[in-house]
């Protein structure tokens, strides 16, 4: 890992599909991909150019949502909401108003699963070289609030 280096990810996109088992293989004869039901919440946001190279970037709330309803344990689960820590951190008014319409619109178990992580999130001590997830505790509370109130 260098800091002079930027990490891309390709993504396939399937819209149709939101929930985590939605998972399937994409089969192609030169480049299969697993399509992860999660990835359909996101969003194309604002186009950025590196080196000549024009890179779309997801949406801030089908970012938060997608990694708050992804399941993964461990440390690299922590690292996940550590991550929504710092998409907080930049999140506006806006974004938590589109965060909780993208989850109106799952089902009640991965709207059970967000709310659980951003619980966890809200608990959550720091890491070194990541995000620090005490600063966004206010952030944190007031989506979940908002989650809540809206039948979410």
């Amino acid at each position: 890992l260098s800091p002079d280096r930027l990490e891309a990810n390709f993504l396939g996109l399937d819209p149709r599909i939101q929930e985590a088992g939605d998972t399937y293989v994409f089969e192609d004869a030169v480049l299969p991909l697993m399509v992860f039901g999660p990835l359909g919440l996101l969003r194309p946001g604002r186009v950025v150019a590196v080196e000549g190279l024009r890179l779309p970037l997801p949406r801030r709330a089908g970012l938060i949502v997608e990694k708050l309803l992804t399941d993964r344990t461990g440390e690299k689960g922590v690292r996940d909401l550590l991550v929504v820590a710092g998409l907080l951190a930049g999140a506006g008014a806006a974004d938590l108003d589109e965060c909780e319409r993208v989850s109106r619109g799952l089902s009640a178990e991965s709207r059970h699963a967000v709310r659980s992580n951003l619980t966890i999130l809200s608990l959550l001590d720091g890491r070194a070289g990541m995000p620090d997830p005490a600063s966004v505790r206010p952030h944190v509370r007031r989506l979940l609030s908002r989650m809540e109130r809206a039948g979410g």
